[in-house]
């Protein structure tokens, strides 16, 4: 939701007609409204219910929205809305991900996923999420630390995600890893809703970094 508002607000910023305004905010949420029940549909198709190589849950899920972020990101690097919209927001945004991983160590304490993917672990990811509304207020409310401090916490962040997301797809496909000859999580974590959080929740922090990178890198020029 944080993203859709943002993304209204930026329209009405670039003063586009209240027509497009709506027009653009609704095509983007059709479109999370598309995914999403892409997501459920092939979560219960039992399509991903395997965890045999060729990996599915990456094939289907993480590589396409990845990719897909990648491509919008890409394509829309010179828009606008990059300059209308407020640079803290993202920074603050992405304490959402201390509800993540709040939800990781409830799946590991009913047995659904391995420890190495909480912070008793190698994810990191809950001091990171901490650190966001410290950042934000810091470089951009208090202004005692320069932007760049906010740029590279951005590249950082894409690297405890990129841990992450290693240690949670290592645990289930290459758990020889950790001394296992068996995956290290049930079939249960590739049903709804576990998997949105590799669908919708992962993807949405690092979109958010990526944004954030883009709008910290045009301002300094």
């Amino acid at each position: 939701m944080g993203m859709v508002y943002g993304y209204n607000y930026g329209l009405k910023k670039l003063e586009l007609n209240n027509i497009t305004v709506k027009k653009r905010t609704t095509y983007l949420i059709i479109g999370l409204l598309l995914w999403f029940t892409y997501v459920f549909l092939i979560t219960k198709s039992g399509v991903l219910s395997t965890f045999e190589l060729p990996p599915r849950f990456p094939i289907f899920l993480i590589l396409p929205v990845f990719t897909f972020i990648g491509i919008v990101l890409y394509r829309n690097r010179n828009s606008k809305i990059f300059k209308v919209i407020p640079q803290s927001w993202a920074i603050y945004l992405q304490t959402f991900r201390i509800v993540v991983e709040t939800l990781f160590v409830a799946t590991v304490a009913a047995g659904l996923l391995h420890k190495e993917a909480t912070i008793e672990g190698y994810n990191f990811d809950m001091i990171f999420a901490i650190t966001a509304p410290i950042i934000g207020y810091l470089v951009f409310n208090a202004k005692k630390l320069p932007k760049k401090v906010a740029l590279y916490w951005n590249y950082l962040g894409l690297i405890v995600l990129a841990s992450v997301i290693f240690v949670f797809i290592a645990t289930i496909y290459f758990s020889q890893l950790w001394g296992s000859d068996t995956p290290l999580a049930p079939l249960e974590l590739v049903n709804f809703p576990f998997t949105l959080v590799a669908a919708f929740l992962m993807p949405s922090a690092v979109f958010v970094h990526v944004f954030s990178i883009i709008q910290l890198t045009k301002s300094n020029r």
